[in-house]
C-alpha cells in the first residue's frame, strides 16, 4: 500500500528523469553494472550531489563523467568503502601533498590457494565470501580480485591519480578500509567494522558527521590486523586494472563489459574461474582502442565486448 501522493516509476527513462528533478539535491547511484551509467550521467548533467555506489560508471566512462561533473558543478561522493576511506583520509592534507593511496582488499576466499587449486574452483565455492554480504557478481569479482582492479580504475578518476600513485594491499580482516600516504611519509587510514552503512551515511551527511546506530570498534577485545602484498601471478585480474589506468580511453568500458559477461558464463558453468581474467585480457587486447571516446562509442564497445566474450573459447 503506497502513501498518498507517492509516484511509482520504473524503467531506464524514468531513472534519468528522477535523477534530474529540480527538487532533488542528492542522487544515490546504486544500480549494478554498466546499466547504472545512464542514471548517474543524468544526475551529473543536472549538477546534483552524486553519492556513487556504482563502480562501473567511473570504470566505463571515468574521464567523461569527471569532466562533465566539473562543467556542471556536480559533486561526486564515493560510497564504496575503500573510496570513502580515501575520501575521508584526503581531508588531512592538500591534494598536492598526496604521495600515493593504498587500497585494501580482503583477498577473497582463495587468497591462499595454489594455481592448481584455482583451476578447480566451482561457482559454489566462489560465492561463499568471508567478509561482506553482497550480490553474486561482486562476490565473484572479490574472489578473482577483479573487484579491486575496478576500484583501482575508479580511484584514478575520483582522485585524479596516476598508476604509480595507487597500490593494493591484502588485509583479510577488512577493518582498515584504505590508506593515504602523504609526501612527508605520514600515512592516514580509516578504520571501522566492515559495514556498508557507514560509507553510505557519510556520503549523505558529508561534510558533517552524525551519531548513528552503527557498529563500533570494540577496543576491549584483542585483535590483529595483517597485511601482505597481492600475488599478481595467481590473481592476474589485478594487473588488468592497472593497465586500464595507464591506457585510459576505451579500455575501461571493454574490461568492464568483458568481465560482466565472463562472470555470468562462469556462474553458468561455461568457463572456469581462471578463464575470467584470461578471457578479459584477450578481448581487451584486440579491441579498437580510442583515446578520447564519446559516450556513444563506449556504449557500442560495451555491446561489442559482451558479444566477443560470449563467443570466447578457452
Amino acid at each position: 500500500h503506497m502513501p498518498e501522493g507517492t509516484e511509482l516509476s520504473f524503467g531506464a527513462d524514468e531513472v534519468e528523469r528522477m535523477a534530474s528533478l529540480p527538487e532533488v539535491e542528492t542522487v544515490v547511484c546504486g544500480i549494478v553494472g554498466a546499466a547504472g551509467l545512464r542514471g548517474t550521467w543524468a544526475a551529473v548533467e543536472a549538477g546534483k550531489r552524486v553519492a556513487l555506489a556504482n563502480k562501473e560508471t567511473l570504470v566505463v566512462a571515468g574521464p567523461l563523467v569527471v569532466e562533465r561533473a566539473k562543467q556542471r558543478g556536480a559533486e561526486l561522493i564515493p560510497v564504496d568503502s575503500e573510496h570513502s576511506a580515501i575520501f575521508q583520509a584526503l581531508r588531512s592534507g592538500n591534494r598536492s601533498e598526496v604521495k600515493r593511496i593504498v587500497l585494501t582488499a580482503s583477498g577473497g576466499p582463495f587468497r591462499n590457494w595454489s594455481k592448481e587449486q584455482l583451476e578447480q574452483v566451482t561457482p559454489e565455492q566462489a560465492l561463499a565470501h568471508p567478509t561482506w554480504r553482497m550480490g553474486k557478481k561482486i562476490t565473484i569479482d572479490s574472489a578473482t580480485l577483479m573487484n579491486k582492479a575496478l576500484e583501482v580504475i575508479e580511484a584514478k578518476w575520483l582522485f585524479g591519480l596516476e598508476a604509480d600513485q595507487i597500490e593494493v594491499v591484502i588485509h583479510p580482516q577488512s577493518i582498515i578500509h584504505s590508506f593515504v600516504e602523504f609526501v612527508d611519509g605520514s600515512v592516514i587510514a580509516q578504520l571501522s567494522p566492515p559495514d556498508m552503512k557507514l560509507p553510505i551515511q557519510y556520503a549523505l551527511t558529508y561534510p558533517e558527521r552524525i551519531s548513528g546506530d552503527l557498529p563500533r570498534m570494540d577496543w576491549l577485545q584483542p585483535f590483529q590486523l595483517s597485511f601482505e602484498p597481492p600475488d599478481r601471478d595467481r590473481f592476474p585480474a589485478l594487473e588488468l586494472g592497472f593497465e586500464v589506468v595507464r591506457r585510459g580511453g576505451t579500455t575501461g568500458a571493454v574490461l568492464n563489459a568483458a568481465n560482466e559477461t565472463a562472470v555470468a558464463r562462469f556462474l553458468a558453468g561455461e568457463l572456469r574461474f581462471v578463464d575470467i581474467p584470461r578471457a578479459c585480457r584477450e578481448v581487451l587486447s584486440h579491441h579498437n582502442y580510442e583515446t578520447h571516446p564519446s559516450l556513444e562509442t563506449l556504449f557500442r564497445l560495451d555491446r561489442w565486448a559482451r558479444e566477443e566474450l560470449t563467443q570466447w573459447k578457452p
